[in-house]
């Protein structure tokens, strides 16, 4: 009944509050690398000090999507994304009313953002993915994704707006939002009726699913399906197909790494190799920011019409073309604007728009049994890429240097050769190793679970 149904006002508005969680915790997340580029002079950070910041929510998310991911496959995936929210939103506000100099807490509040983080949107992605007919299934999914890039266009516009009015602290503040979120789901989001068929709680599912079709509980048939095993936490059931599990790993890593070092470290290199104001370097990201959003659009709809393995590999080796360019030409200007913020804002339309191909293939993959735990491998994956992406450059500039623009400008071209290394390294994952899931339903992991047919030539 799910995967006939249409594509209803509960499914938009599932759609919206659940990409709300994407935009407004992706938005906490990179609003610190603006906050980073005001403190880190006046705080006399050095690139280590800088760097544990900034990957500090990388640690975070690893644990948030390992953890969370394992309890949304036991306890639902509803109740995960919210405790998750709140655990984000909380710990970013706390970062406004900071002592000056205080770095180490400083990054302690961002290890828990990054935990909250990606304890919230690995079980939002997973329900997204269950709640989609398997016919609309790639490019929605995909299209979903598109809320992550408007986290970042977030942040870029209100630093570029608020950070000279309100300074860093006021601008910090807004990292309360996703409270609001969390709130909204917990209200009004109905769990995954796909996770409860699993669980074999066939009544919940059949009242959560005569909720999202808006019709009378009787007229959906009674599940007689019996789970073969029911979804449980260990994370060991993912290495069952180690070919799937690598795969995750090199993907989301790679894209991962590439995506957060440009973001997170972009406005500080802006900033310092040309001499402008950090609001000025988040006007410059805002056109970073909108292309990957672009990218992200674009992206999905091609999703829908080729399937997501050629597409990975197509736009894994432009993103590396154009990252390798971007820290060659890190210093250049064309009639007045910076050659790098061009060619990141290219690489970001393909790397962002990789990531929205990417992030719902994994749970397609794995299915409804261990969905969660596997959404859960794929954001470990990118909160290991949250630490890579900011810490080579930390690394390569050399971790006792203050942040000035001689170590940054010394540091950018190897750092972003690194960074093309890594996106090169997810098209030969997706060419070797990577299998097409477009057009193929689900598995639940019932009894009686059938092989899956061959992926359809194209969306009916």
């Amino acid at each position: 009944m799910l995967d006939s149904a249409p594509l209803n006002g509960r499914f938009w508005a599932s759609f919206a509050m659940l990409g709300g969680v994407y935009v407004l915790d992706f938005f906490d997340f990179f609003l610190i690398g603006f906050i980073l580029a005001v403190i880190a002079p006046s705080w006399h950070l050095s690139y280590g000090q800088a760097a544990l910041i900034l990957y500090g929510s990388g640690v975070g998310a690893i644990l948030g999507s390992l953890v969370w991911g394992s309890l949304g496959d036991v306890f639902g995936r509803k109740l995960q994304t919210v405790t998750g929210t709140l655990i984000c939103g909380a710990a970013a506000g706390l970062i406004a009313i900071l002592p000056t100099g205080a770095f180490v807490p400083l990054a302690i509040l961002r290890i828990f953002v990054g935990f909250g983080l990606a304890a919230a949107i690995t079980p939002a992605l997973t329900i997204m993915v269950e709640l989609t007919p398997t016919r609309w299934r790639s490019g929605l999914t995909s299209l979903f994704v598109v809320s992550a890039s408007l986290g970042p266009l977030l942040a870029s516009a209100i630093s570029h707006a608020f950070l000279d009015a309100l300074g860093w602290r006021g601008v910090a503040m807004f990292g309360l939002l996703p409270i609001v979120i969390g709130a909204l789901v917990w209200v009004f989001q109905p769990e995954s009726a796909r996770w409860l068929i699993a669980k074999g709680r066939f009544g919940d599912a059949r009242a959560a699913l005569a909720k999202h079709l808006g019709i009378p509980a009787d007229r959906v048939p009674l599940s007689i399906r019996k789970p073969a095993i029911q979804p449980r936490a260990s994370l060991a059931e993912l290495y069952t197909s180690p070919r799937l599990f690598w795969q995750t790993i090199l993907i989301w890593g790679g894209a991962s790494t590439a995506g957060f070092g440009y973001l997170l470290w972009g406005p500080t290199i802006i900033a310092l190799t040309l001499h402008i104001s950090v609001s000025k370097a988040a006007e410059y990201f805002v056109y970073v920011s909108a292309s990957a959003m672009a990218g992200r659009l674009l992206i999905a709809w091609m999703a829908q019409k080729l399937g997501r393995r050629m597409l990975g590999i197509g736009v894994s080796f432009a993103a590396a073309a154009l990252l390798g360019l971007a820290g060659n030409y890190n210093a250049a200007l064309l009639r007045g604007v910076p050659v790098f913020v061009i060619l990141v804002a290219a690489a970001a339309f393909f790397v962002e728009g990789g990531l929205g191909n990417i992030t719902p293939y994994t749970v397609e993959q794995y299915g409804v049994r261990l969905g969660s735990r596997a959404s859960g491998l794929g954001h470990a994956a990118a909160g290991v890429g949250k630490i890579f992406g900011p810490l080579v450059l930390a690394l390569i500039a050399g971790t006792g240097n203050v942040v000035s623009p001689k170590a940054t400008q010394h540091a950018v071209f190897p750092a972003f050769v690194f960074l093309a290394s890594c996106m090169l390294l997810v098209a030969l994952a997706f060419l070797f190793l990577a299998r097409e899931t477009h057009g193929r339903a689900i598995a639940l992991g019932l009894e009686d679970d059938q092989p899956q047919p061959e992926p359809a030539a194209a969306a009916r």
